[in-house]
């Protein structure tokens, strides 16, 4: 079974080694047909501190590293700056 893949913000890089991804997702209810965003946050591995606030990363499912931790960061770009 492949792992799951999902993509979203980081919204935290406080703590060591660990990024709180959002991840947002859209869909339509079922009864009044209008357009939903959901958002959930999800605790990432990020190994070297390399992703800070604002930067977007594809996140991968892993083996549970902590209490909260059951994701991996795979790749990142960095938010751009003016």
């Amino acid at each position: 079974m492949p792992k799951r893949t999902l993509q979203g913000v980081v919204v935290s890089d406080k703590q060591d080694k660990t990024v709180v991804v959002r991840v947002d997702r859209r869909f339509t209810h079922p009864i009044y047909k209008k357009t939903i965003r959901r958002s959930k946050n999800y605790h990432a591995h990020d190994e070297n501190n390399e992703f800070k606030s604002g930067d977007t990363v594809r996140i991968e499912e892993s083996k549970p590293l902590s209490k909260l931790k059951r994701w991996t960061v795979v790749q990142g770009e960095k938010k751009k700056t003016a």
